[in-house]
């Protein structure tokens, strides 16, 4: 009796090989969100660095920080581009693929930063960054 033999593989084995592959893309998927969301994170930190300096320079020539005074502030889109005319230099830093909206609240002796995530109305857990003048950055729960 001869036998035939075949060279290649069976349905089964390239099912469990495409199932293995299905499993690590999603895997890096989730490592690359990860990655994503703390890079932003870290560019909207940086950038606030660069808006206290900006408040600093902005102190010596008008004897004021900028900013409407209170105690907090709503970040939108208005107050990130007030923020890069009179405090960055009219840079197009705050953007949306930073992923953040900033505004900055003033006391008159203080000031504070605050950058908010930007995500869905619908989705309550936005990561909220916070820096008053001492530039001792606090995170919210979301973060």
């Amino acid at each position: 009796m001869i036998t035939k033999r075949s060279f290649g593989f069976s349905l089964v084995e390239l099912l469990v090989v495409v199932a293995i592959i299905g499993i690590l893309a999603s895997v890096a998927v989730i490592s690359y969100n990860g990655y994503v969301f703390a890079a932003k994170k870290k560019s909207a930190r940086n950038i606030m660095l660069q808006i206290s300096l900006g408040q600093i320079e902005y102190y010596s020539d008008n004897s004021a920080y900028f900013g409407p005074t209170g105690s907090t502030c709503s970040p939108t889109d208005a107050t990130s581009d007030l923020i890069e005319t009179n405090l960055l230099g009219g840079s197009d830093s705050i953007t949306l693929e930073l992923g953040y909206r900033m505004c900055v609240v003033t006391s008159l002796t203080d000031y504070t930063i605050i950058a908010e995530e930007i995500k869905p109305a619908a989705d309550p857990e936005r990561c909220e960054i916070s820096m008053p003048k001492s530039t001792r950055i606090t995170e919210g729960a979301h973060c």
